[in-house]
This record gives C-alpha cells, sequence and structure tokens, in this order.
C-alpha cells in the first residue's frame, strides 16, 4: 500500500480513537445529568427542565461520536450468518461491498445533514420546549461525525484492498 494511503489510514484510526474516547466520557456526563434531574425533582422538589433535554443531546452526541471508533474496532453489528463460514478473503471481499453500500448511504446522510444544518443556521432554529436549546451545536456535530465515519469508511476500504492484496497491516 503506498505510503500517503497508510498514512491517511492511521491519521483517521488515531482521530477515530481520540473522538471515541471523549464519547466515552459522554455516558459520565448523561449520567450525572440526570442524577442532578433526579434529585433536584425528586429530593428538593425544584425540577429543572434542560435536564433531560441536555441528557437527550448528550446521548445523540454519544452515538455521533462513537461511530467511527466502532467501525474501525470492528464492534458494529454484523449479520453473522453467513460471514462466519466465508474464509479470510471472502470476508474481504464482503467487507468492500458493504463497505460500498455503507459509502453510499454516508453520503446521502451527508447531504441531508448539510442540508438541515443549514437550515438551522438560516432560521436559528430552536427546539420547542421549555429549555428552548439551539439546534446548531448538535447539528454541527452529526455533520462533523458523519465526515468523520465516510473518513473511517475509506480507511476500511484500503485495509481490506491492501489485505486482499496480501498485504499486512499493523
Amino acid at each position: 500500500m503506498p505510503k500517503p494511503i497508510r498514512l491517511y489510514c492511521q491519521v483517521i484510526d488515531r482521530i477515530a480513537d481520540w473522538i471515541g474516547v471523549i464519547a466515552m466520557y459522554l455516558i459520565f456526563l448523561m449520567v450525572g445529568i440526570l442524577l442532578l434531574d433526579a434529585i433536584t425533582r425528586n429530593v428538593i422538589d425544584i425540577p429543572l427542565h434542560w435536564c433531560i433535554e441536555a441528557a437527550q443531546f448528550t446521548l445523540a452526541a454519544y452515538y455521533f461520536m462513537g461511530g467511527a471508533k466502532t467501525m474501525k474496532d470492528g464492534d458494529h453489528v454484523r449479520m453473522d450468518l453467513l460471514y462466519d463460514r466465508l474464509s479470510e478473503r471472502g470476508k474481504h471481499k464482503m467487507d468492500i461491498v458493504t463497505l460500498s453500500c455503507l459509502m453510499f448511504y454516508l453520503v446521502v446522510l451527508m447531504i441531508g445533514s448539510i442540508s438541515s444544518l443549514e437550515y438551522a443556521i438560516q432560521t436559528n432554529e430552536h427546539r420547542f420546549s421549555m429549555w428552548n436549546p439551539s439546534m446548531i451545536p448538535i447539528k454541527s456535530l452529526m455533520v462533523g461525525c458523519i465526515f468523520l465515519m465516510i473518513a473511517q469508511t475509506v480507511s476500511e476500504f484500503f485495509k481490506h484492498i491492501a489485505a486482499l492484496r496480501g498485504e499486512v497491516w499493523s
């Protein structure tokens, strides 16, 4: 595999790892927010209206940010009925096919998310609730994380091509 492609894969893998670690800690933030909500609502009888929505936004950020690392580590859900019976070459070929389908899906998702972000910016979109938070931050994060998923998909594609060519990936 040419050195620039290998470097690309290494950089994208490191970014995915870094973003994945940040995502991992968002669970603790979400638990803290929900605990704060439970205490203020049930113990001191002062409900904080922003807690549930903040927890929802944190969960959305968690799964947006965790996608690339999940793919990189192979921890995603796969239909193993046929996949486990394939040879190593067959698995790489199947992964190339599924990555191609995933790439199509991600590009369509990216187009839609950019459109949604543009709308949020143009209209200063807010969620209709008592807290009334802006939608721009979460939609910006969504666009960035979909871009990272596309970059990780390309990286995985290169790794499977290299494996089919008999190259060892370190």
